[in-house]
């Protein structure tokens, strides 16, 4: 069975004789080629980025975008004289993208094949195979949500967020209250499912085993009593930044076995992955048990290790690893913890329900509050 692609993250176009038909310099009132729009909007529709690297004058490439309607479907576009390698490695670095996610499309052979020397993971296609993109198995996911479908305008959101943190004069914790976050962890619902499964499929360098759950598997999960599959949302006064983050948990006596842990790399600045793990930890030490943790090491990870021991997680044997049993993957490892209480987050409210007694509490917990279920301070800082 053919192994499936890994699905395109961010197309980054070429503008002369690529997007428009003709050379921007040359005639100002160059036209889009037959089906560009099409292939732009429905691939937007389906969570894949668009930006730009050409050859071009910045503000005049720019102004023919907006008159074309078609601006506002870029992010962080790279319009200038330098390499178009340079450029694409720029996006994908702004935009936290593995480079094997990023796809470029141009007219020329030369363009491409700068880009492939340069950057070899990127994957280049020809600009008269553009109409062809949307019936591609790599530009096709499986699973198109709600989350999916406003990608572009979270990333927008983002970077108006970044740029007023690089105008704000005071501490990062001082900026994060600024912002006024809010995360709601609960319990996952059949709606929630595809937003979990995507969430793992996405996510490399805050997954702590790289495991992915089939949507078959996570909703067998929901109805055993035994695991809890919980989701992360978090919005600011920008605006909501979706579902991210995702915890896969099995219950034992004596022990919480955390099977998996993934949260967006688009909110590790926010502390998100701190403040859900610690109130994880403070929950498991009002249920009076352990924590164990899988975490299995990956070349893009190494932010989630970090994560885990910080929180506490560590390589200490234990007891109560017996009734895990041995690890279904290789290479993973059980990070043991001895859970102690937490108090609760300075940066953000958090609304979560009571996995330790089963109790689901009502309303927010405000910044600063002390909560039970709650983080410690300043962990969203880190």
């Amino acid at each position: 069975m053919a192994e499936k692609p890994t699905i395109v993250k961010c197309l980054v176009w070429d503008l002369d004789n690529t997007v428009w038909d003709g050379t921007l310099l040359e005639d100002p009132n160059v036209e889009l080629f037959p089906g560009i729009r099409d292939t732009i909007v429905e691939l937007d529709s389906r969570g894949v980025l668009h930006s730009v690297s050409s050859k071009n004058d910045h503000d005049l490439a720019w102004k023919r975008l907006e008159d074309l309607g078609l601006a506002e479907y870029f992010v962080y576009p790279q319009i200038g004289w330098g390499r178009k390698s340079d450029a694409v490695r720029a996006i994908a670095e702004r935009l936290n993208f593995a480079e094997k996610t990023i796809a470029f499309i141009d007219d020329l052979p030369s363009e491409r094949a700068e880009v492939n020397y340069h950057a070899a993971e990127v994957r280049c296609y020809r600009a008269d195979q553009a109409g062809e993109l949307t019936g591609l198995p790599e530009f096709s996911p499986e699973i198109v949500t709600v989350d999916s479908r406003r990608r572009r305008e979270m990333y927008q959101a983002g970077f108006l967020r970044d740029a007023e943190k690089d105008t704000f004069k005071g501490p990062d914790e001082e900026f994060l209250r600024t912002l006024e976050l809010v995360m709601e962890i609960k319990r996952a619902d059949q709606e929630d499912i595809s937003r979990v499964e995507e969430l793992t499929l996405r996510t490399s360098q805050m997954n702590a085993t790289g495991v992915h759950y089939s949507d078959a598997a996570l909703r067998g999960l929901l109805a055993d009593p035994d695991h809890e599959v919980l989701t992360v949302t978090l919005s600011d006064r920008f605006g909501p930044h979706g579902a991210v983050g995702v915890l896969l948990m099995e219950r034992h006596p004596d022990v919480w076995h955390l099977k998996l842990l993934a949260t967006s790399c688009r909110v590790v600045t926010f502390g998100a992955g701190a403040v859900l793990l610690n109130w994880l930890v403070d929950q498991a030490a009002r249920a009076g048990v352990h924590l164990v943790a899988d975490f299995k090491q990956t070349e893009r990870n190494r932010m989630m290790d970090i994560a885990y021991r910080f929180a506490g997680f560590a390589n200490d044997p234990c007891a109560c690893l017996a009734p895990l049993g041995e690890p279904g993957a290789e290479g993973v490892q059980r990070l043991h913890l001895l859970a102690d209480r937490r108090e609760g987050p300075t940066t953000m409210s958090l609304t979560a329900p009571d996995i330790a007694s089963g109790a689901v509490p009502a309303g927010a917990v405000p910044a600063g509050a002390v909560p039970a279920g709650a983080v410690p301070a300043g962990a969203a800082g880190h």
